[in-house]
Parts: C-alpha cells; sequence; structure tokens
C-alpha cells in the first residue's frame, strides 16, 4: 500500500469540487463550509471571580465571568451561543451557599433559549446545611445560529439571608464543546 504525504491539495481556479479516484470516487465539496463545519469542535469554560447573590426562592442565572478558554469566541453574556450547528455537551457544576445554615431546596438548570431544559435538584427539610455542591449536564442539539444555552441557581431557605454561587474552591463553571453533528 503506497501513501502520500501533502500540505496542502488546491483545486484548479473556478472549482468548488475536489474527487479522490476515479472508481467508487469521493468527492468533497470546497468552499461551501461542509467540510470545515464537519471538523470544527467549538469549546469555551469559564467560571464566576466572585461571589454571586441568589434572592431566595429565584431562579438566579450564574455569572460565569471569567473565561477558562473559548475556542470560537461564543461565549459571551453568561450565555454560549455556537455558530456551528451540532450536538454539544452542555454541564455546570456549583456550590450554592447560604451564610446561616438553612438550606431547604435547591436547583442548578441548563436553560436553552430562555426555557429550562435540563436540571438536578435536592431538597433538605432541615435547617443544618450551609452549602450544595451541585451538577448537572446534557447533550443538546444547537442549530448554529440562534440556539443559546445558560445556567440558572435556584436556592429556597426556611429563613435568613440570601444565598450565594461560591467562587472559592471548588467555583462555579459552566461549559460546553461539540461532540458531533
Amino acid at each position: 500500500m503506497s501513501k502520500i504525504l501533502v500540505d496542502t491539495i488546491d483545486t484548479r481556479s473556478g472549482t468548488t469540487t475536489l474527487t479522490l479516484g476515479s472508481t467508487n470516487a469521493g468527492t468533497i465539496a470546497l468552499g461551501s463550509g461542509d467540510v470545515q463545519s464537519n471538523f470544527l469542535y467549538p469549546a469555551f469554560e469559564a467560571y464566576n471571580n466572585g461571589d454571586q447573590s441568589i434572592s431566595n426562592a429565584t431562579y438566579t442565572k450564574m455569572e460565569a465571568d471569567t473565561e477558562r478558554f473559548d475556542t470560537n469566541n461564543n461565549y459571551a453574556s453568561n450565555r454560549f451561543t455556537p455558530t456551528v450547528a451540532g450536538k454539544y455537551f452542555v454541564y455546570a457544576k456549583a456550590t450554592l451557599k447560604l451564610p446561616d445554615y438553612n438550606i431547604y431546596s435547591h436547583r442548578l438548570s441548563i436553560y436553552k433559549n430562555g426555557s429550562g431544559y435540563m436540571y438536578s435538584e435536592g431538597t433538605m427539610n432541615s435547617s443544618n446545611m450551609l452549602a450544595t455542591p451541585m451538577s448537572v449536564c446534557s447533550t443538546i442539539d444547537m442549530n448554529g445560529s440562534s440556539d443559546y444555552v445558560e445556567i440558572f441557581g435556584y436556592l429556597e431557605k426556611h429563613g435568613g439571608s440570601d444565598g450565594v454561587f461560591e467562587s472559592s474552591s471548588p467555583q462555579s463553571i459552566f461549559g460546553a464543546y461539540r461532540i458531533g453533528t
């Protein structure tokens, strides 16, 4: 078996396809974005750089304001809007905390296009819980133009002060990456 090693294959001027082989040939469309989008895997991860308040019994958007990476510049304003269609693995981890040990109900939710999509929840019927680490993840189809995802937290208390998305270790994080078409 032979192999060809090249850095670049160009088509003739004015052509938009490249045909490989003459029998059982395969054709690749060039310039249409198909080839590029099949190999483009946008990804990002961000975390909150300071504690963020959560009002009692109110869904609050997590402000993951510091990017670790954003390979395709699709993360802005605490929202991921990929410009390449496909299936995306979306994940978040957050520590929801009350300063006075009164957590009752807590949720961490992925929102798609402004509506709840997937969530993780817990209920504590006691007044001795200070903080709860939570995580949520899902594989979500995204259209590559208008679909977006965000993370929301919910913290209900027995009484006392409002809670926070905690920023000290472990940090609250939000990320996503394309896994395929």
